[in-house]
């Protein structure tokens, strides 16, 4: 079963949301904000001025991510892969939480952590999934971001004072994962033509 073009070009257009919002928060707020020494986060703390620029396409990316992933689970051919596309999903929900829930609520940290750890994980186990079904090269190009991405989120956390850096690391991972998996949906959706 394919998945419906409106899912197909959800998925593509929200990391583009969600980048484009972090990109035009960072210049508004460039008098202050840095890389080294911030949270991505910071950008839309309670009380800044002109923090929906984050906010708001961080619930917007979810929304198109959730309505994607939706269409994920019919297409997947075992449990493992069907699970972590599963935990993927509530790593998205979990990034609309970041909006709902900035910096500066209680719940912000939790549902920040959330959003890394799920899609992170979540990722990981449907690459898993994908090779037990005989995707190999997407099972070892998972393992190798998964690993890679941990490496040097670590490495940004003790080097500099702020998690943007290792923030960023943990996006671009989630995001080349997802493009790739976009990537494939979009050669089989034009093969099925």
């Amino acid at each position: 079963m394919l998945m419906k073009k409106s899912q197909l070009w959800a998925g593509l257009i929200a990391p583009l949301v969600a980048y484009s919002g972090i990109l035009t928060a960072i210049y508004v707020n460039h008098s202050w904000w840095r890389l080294t020494d911030n949270a991505i986060s910071d950008l839309g703390k309670l009380g800044l001025p002109h923090n929906w620029l984050l906010n708001v396409p961080l619930v917007i990316t979810a929304l198109l991510a959730v309505y994607y992933a939706l269409g994920l689970p019919s297409m997947v051919r075992n449990s493992i892969e069907k699970a972590g596309i599963w935990i993927l999903m509530a790593g998205f929900v979990f990034l609309g939480l970041i909006g709902i829930f900035p910096e500066g609520t209680s719940p912000h940290y939790y549902v920040s952590w959330g959003f890394f750890l799920t899609a992170g994980f979540g990722f990981l186990i449907a690459g898993i999934g994908m090779g037990l079904s005989g995707d190999r090269g997407m099972l070892y190009f998972t393992v190798i971001l998964f690993a890679l991405a941990w490496i040097l989120a670590l490495w940004a956390m003790r080097t500099f004072k702020g998690v943007a850096i290792p923030e960023f690391i943990g996006a671009l991972t989630i995001t080349v994962w997802h493009y790739s998996v976009v990537w494939k949906l979009w050669g089989s959706e034009h093969e099925a033509l």
